[in-house]
């Protein structure tokens, strides 16, 4: 039976502020889902937290991405954090914050190994400074895990890349623009924005990653989960709106077949702006829903596809 184990993450340094706002509200996700009794339900055996530096929006002159000292430090600090808790006896749900923990993650999942990332979010996150117009690390958490980017950040402790780009489903995505999807489409990541996966079908997709997980003889794999994935009338609480997105019933779907897997080795949550939330009603609506693929992972089996 798997123990959870609940990394709290709150960081903002991955967004910018915007017009109307200083700081990005994400930072208190973790402590908006306790509120609303997620860790009651949860119930994980151990609770970490590791508390952020301060927001700031200072460009980096070297890599172009802002905040990217201060970045590399907590990203080093999550996976030190993560890394003793990665094990088939345990699931890790890394509760943040912005993308940009991402970098942290996948750090740790390279340290123990060679793992496969199944990625859900309404963008790809798969840009370099070059090509953003923010330069948060939050846009480009996708392509500095697999390498593509300043090595500063792509190559912290000599690891690069921490996951390999054939290793990597990217789902979800809904800004169809050519020049932005440019460069997830010129590597070798596997991409199902979402019309395609709509197309192939939710179970088909997962089903061919957990082949790749299985035929590839990966160490396990992890899911990252941003909420803007999700249709914006059931999740309009976060930084980026867009129209159309996720189910409900989608992401039951994808979230409950791959935690079953007993190669899961965790999960993390990102970009729910409590601020944009002020009454809770989506947040309470979105644990429902998450609680309810989560309380599957102990019906773990290993499966053939």
């Amino acid at each position: 039976m798997k123990k959870i184990i609940l990394l709290e993450c709150p960081t903002n340094l991955g967004l910018i502020k915007s017009p109307t706002i200083d700081e990005p509200g994400v930072k208190r996700l973790p402590d908006w889902m306790r509120f609303h009794h997620f860790h009651t339900l949860l119930a994980p055996k151990e609770t970490h937290r590791l508390e952020a530096f301060p927001f700031a929006m200072h460009l980096d002159p070297i890599t172009q991405v802002r905040n990217a000292e201060h970045i590399i430090q907590y990203a080093e600090q999550q996976s030190n954090s993560m890394v003793q808790h990665l094990h088939k006896d345990s699931f890790v749900l890394v509760l943040g914050g912005d993308c940009s923990v991402l970098i942290g993650s996948a750090l740790a999942l390279k340290k123990k190994g060679t793992f496969g990332l199944f990625f859900l979010d309404g963008h790809t996150d798969y840009t370099i400074p070059e090509l953003s117009q923010t330069h948060g690390a939050a846009g480009m958490d996708l392509a500095i895990a697999c390498g593509y980017g300043h090595e500063k950040l792509t190559n912290i402790q000599k690891l690069s890349p921490y996951l390999k780009e054939e290793h990597v489903y990217c789902v979800g995505n809904r800004e169809y623009d050519d020049d932005y999807e440019k460069p997830i489409l010129e590597s070798n990541v596997h991409y199902y924005p979402l019309y395609k996966l709509r197309k192939e079908t939710v179970l088909t997709v997962v089903h061919h990653f957990l082949s790749m997980v299985d035929q590839e003889e990966l160490d396990g794999f992890f899911i990252h989960l941003d909420v803007d994935v999700l249709h914006d009338t059931i999740m309009p609480a976060v930084d980026c709106r867009q129209e159309d997105g996720l189910t409900y019933d989608e992401l039951h779907e994808i979230v409950t077949t791959l935690v079953q897997h007993e190669r899961c080795f965790g999960l993390e949550i990102t970009i729910l702006d409590p601020d944009l939330d002020p009454d809770g009603v989506y947040t309470k609506a979105f644990i429902n829903n998450i609680m309810s693929c989560l309380q599957h992972i102990n019906e773990s089996e290993k499966s053939s596809y």
